[in-house]
């Protein structure tokens, strides 16, 4: 196997304005504030082009193409107008044509909304066409959501299956025009427009997944009560081969932000079963195959002990399932293909610090594969490979402003809760320093239905550049654990998250890492909430907060579902009692000694910024210290690298004031 770099003007093109300073030399919070440039990678059915879903500095995106066979420069094709329109999934249709979605952000019955169109375009930029009918003046409603891409239809080049929404029209006096309503499944053709339906609309649909042959195979329906109000209970139904009738699979509930029952992920045509996700008895989920013959014959695929097996791995034009994965200290993928399983050793070897390898894309003939390579010190690197000519060509790295930067390891470690369990987490030290004796974060995870994992975190490596030790702890509400780990989730169950949370913290004070009085916690979204709730339990133990885009009042974000129709779900799962009160921080601004600094984008759909405008006011009229910094037009990423390098560079600051760092 040998490496060569196929498109020198790639990296140039994406690194632009920035090639000119090595990485050591750009100020931290630029360079690490910087949005990663490449979002995406896909390869044409013949290899012979490659596109490349870019982001701007301002959070515009921008579709390019490269011609893998002359190595020429990067052709831009198509960009967002502005931040609040963005592509995404941009993949190949045809050798000459992409079909692409577009998330548009704006306000619509008095909340803001992301609404989703698709589009298709030519590898050259013409021919730009959208792929869902436009919406009528008659329409009873509006679909916010539509034209997800299912199946690329391999037998009918040009055609792809994509899902629709389909609105009821009415006419003149009322009279119902067309009653087709819900989700239903088109083929469309790429180049014309023209469309079949495949799958008539059904009220109460909610996904659909083909066996990528072009067969829809498995359809899911969502539980509606008399409301209008979804009830969380989702039926999924199957199909055999020779049958168009619909069989019962299974059932599943949604609750406390997890799900519970077999969850259809992806149908192998080939076996003829479809596989996906259900918890055993003991709470720990298992990757399982359900044959589609009629039999409903169920198998273990993989189980791991005391871990969650939680993501299948697919590859080629038809998505055929070839593996699945888990985190344990790193995320580890086993494959069930044996050629993919070589190749991704044999890739990972060749290639500096032994990176993970996911396989992103390839061509018809499976002969030329795309890849992301990247680990903890390295954000990641896309590459063209070649199994004929084994030749490994790069295409682009992921954060062209980090390419050559030293950073600073991730270790696995655990620490001890105060009742003795032990909570896994991973340490990141700054690079030469002894460990011992240094400023320290807490830096508590998103979600609380997440975990975090191995690999590159711009937030963290940004901290450790600056000289601070960052613990990033798996509390006990994070998932991949099994169901006694997560509980009933962070917001039931924070007493018993932010204790952890809290721990952690002591943990490195009492193993001389964190130097006295220099311990400070840092979280974004449910990080953010962990961040200012721990100063509710245990004022004295940080000597700042900072918290991105938090929850500061759980019955806010109950609140905030309102008029939507999961309100009845994210009610069940915040919950009632005195767990509201007690561990909303809003409300006990009082308890507050450390200085806190808040940040929050003002088109965020996650969590609202009345919650970080009310915390702020909150602090103030308890004569507490209380800086915020208010993002307009951003949402709940901040995807502006003007805007991440403010949050970086006005946060260090901050805790360097508060924690007294010369």
């Amino acid at each position: 196997m040998t490496k060569r770099t196929l498109f020198y003007a790639t990296a140039g093109w994406l690194a632009l304005g920035a090639s000119s300073v090595s990485a050591q030399q750009v100020d931290d919070a630029a360079r690490f504030g910087a949005l990663p440039q490449v979002e995406q990678v896909s390869l044409s059915p013949g290899g012979t082009k490659v596109s490349l879903l870019t982001r701007q500095p301002d959070g515009r995106s921008l579709l390019a193409v490269i011609d893998t066979e002359t190595g020429g420069d990067v052709r831009g094709i198509l960009s967002s107008p502005s931040a609040d329109e963005n592509l995404y999934h941009c993949d190949w249709a045809t050798d000459t044509r992409l079909v692409c979605g577009i998330a548009i952000q704006t306000y619509a019955f008095g909340k803001l909304m992301t609404f989703t169109r698709p589009l298709a375009v030519n590898a050259d930029g013409s021919k730009v066409l959208q792929l869902l009918p436009r919406g009528s003046d008659k329409a009873l409603g509006v679909a916010v959501r539509g034209g997800e891409l299912i199946d690329f239809n391999t037998s009918k080049p040009g055609h792809v299956l994509m899902t629709r929404v389909f609105v009821p029209e009415s006419s003149t006096g009322s009279l119902v025009q067309r009653n087709e309503q819900g989700v239903g499944v088109e083929d469309v053709d790429v180049t014309s427009g023209a469309r079949r339906i495949v799958e008539h609309g059904r009220k109460d649909a909610r996904s659909y997944i083909s066996d990528g042959l072009g067969n829809v195979r498995i359809m899911g329906q969502i539980d509606v009560g008399g409301t209008g109000m979804m009830t969380g209970r989702s039926r999924y139904y199957y199909r055999t081969a020779d049958d168009r009738e619909w069989k019962p699979l299974s059932e599943a509930k949604e609750a406390d932000y997890t799900t519970r029952g077999f969850i259809p992920e992806a149908v192998d045509a080939k076996r003829n079963v479809v596989y996906g996700f259900d918890a055993d008895q003991d709470g720990f989920t298992k990757l399982y195959s359900i044959a589609l013959d009629g039999s409903a014959r169920r198998e273990v695929v993989l189980s791991r002990p005391g871990i969650d097996v939680d993501s299948i791995v697919t590859f080629g034009r038809t998505s055929r399932v070839v593996g699945a994965s888990y985190a344990t200290e790193r995320r580890m993928v086993e494959y069930s293909d044996p050629e993919l399983r070589k190749l991704s050793m044999a890739l990972s070897k060749a290639l500096p610090g032994n990176p993970a390898i996911s396989f992103i894309d390839a061509s018809a003939d499976e002969n030329k594969i795309v890849i992301l390579a990247g680990s903890d010190t390295n954000p990641g690197v896309f590459y063209l490979y070649d199994k004929q000519t084994h030749h490994l060509g790069e295409i682009a790295p992921y954060r062209p402003n980090l390419v050559g930067a030293k950073l600073a390891e991730m270790k696995p470690i655990s620490f001890p809760a105060a009742d003795g369990t032990m909570i896994p987490g991973y340490l990141t030290l700054p690079l030469g320093s002894t460990g011992k004796n240094l400023p320290a974060i807490v830096m508590p995870h998103g979600g609380p239905s997440a975990r975090d994992e191995w690999g590159f975190d711009w937030l963290v490596q940004f901290f450790a550049a600056r000289g601070y030790a960052v613990l990033q702890p798996n509390y006990r509400g994070s998932s991949g654990y099994g169901a006694d780990w997560y509980q009933h989730n962070g917001f039931k169950s924070w007493k018993v998250a932010i204790d952890d949370v809290d721990d952690a913290g002591r943990w490195l004070t009492r193993e001389g890492i964190a130097a006295p009085g220099k311990l400070a916690i840092v979280g974004w979204s449910y990080g953010g909430y962990a961040a200012l709730q721990s100063q509710v339990v245990d004022p004295d133990l940080y000597k700042a907060v900072v918290a991105v885009a938090p929850v500061t009042d759980l019955d806010a974000v109950r609140d905030e579902a309102s008029g939507f129709t999961n309100y009845g779900i994210i009610d069940q799962a915040i919950g009632r009692g005195p767990h509201i009160e007690n561990g909303s921080p809003a409300r006990h601004a009082d308890r507050f000694k450390a200085p806190v600094l808040l940040f929050h984008g003002d088109r965020d759909e996650n969590v609202s910024v009345s919650e970080s405008r009310m915390m702020k006011n909150r602090l103030q009229s308890a004569g507490k210290q209380v800086e915020y910094v208010e993002f307009s037009g951003l949402d709940h990423q901040l995807p502006d690298a003007a805007a991440r390098t403010r949050l970086l560079s006005t946060s260090d600051a901050f805790l360097r004031k508060a924690l007294k760092i010369e």
